[in-house]
């Protein structure tokens, strides 16, 4: 962990709890973190989950990992150290339960010939060094909460399988 370098602030507490927001709401707060390789489809099912989560009024807000890398975290590339200290950067502290780590398991192979972004390509070519799954490694999840295959399934059905792990961990309503 990095050493804070500031050392006169003090905490300023809210007057709303968590447990007030929860109320509210009428469900829990959680994040749900997915993990694979680049074109393994995170962002397609993020948006589908978000949107869906929202038809249910669920306050659900995506943080995607091209756009935190547009301010946060625009300093770091992806080098193993960079990687690491980008996941500290947006990792938040979570409360037992609070985290679900989704596996979104897709071969390299499939995910080099959806590559919409053009960046297999370009890896291929030496053009974007430690590029993850080409250059640099993926380390998938040891023990994942869930993991989805988006090689032999739809984005509704990935998506499905997310909506019945938060229902069944009692994160959200139950449709």
């Amino acid at each position: 962990m990095t050493k804070q370098k500031a050392t006169n602030i003090v905490w300023h507490p809210g007057a709303v709890t968590r447990a007030d927001r929860e109320q509210l709401n009428g469900h829990r707060g959680c994040t749900v973190w997915l993990t694979g390789l680049s074109g393994s489809g995170k962002s397609t099912i993020a948006v589908a989950l978000e949107k869906e989560l929202w038809t249910r009024d669920v306050r659900a807000y995506i943080l995607d990992g091209d756009n935190i890398r547009h301010g946060l975290n625009k300093n770091l590339g992806f080098s193993p150290t960079d990687r690491t200290e980008n996941i500290r950067r947006i990792g938040a502290i979570m409360q037992p339960g609070d985290f679900i780590e989704v596996f979104v398991d897709c071969p390299v192979e499939t995910c080099e010939a959806r590559d919409v972004k053009g960046l297999y390509k370009k890896a291929r070519a030496g053009e974007i060094p430690e590029f993850t799954g080409v250059s640099a490694p993926y380390e998938p999840p040891l023990a994942p909460e869930l993991v989805i295959r988006t090689r032999d399934q739809s984005v509704e059905a990935s998506v499905g399988q997310i909506l019945a792990c938060l229902e069944e961990r009692g994160l959200i309503p139950r449709a």
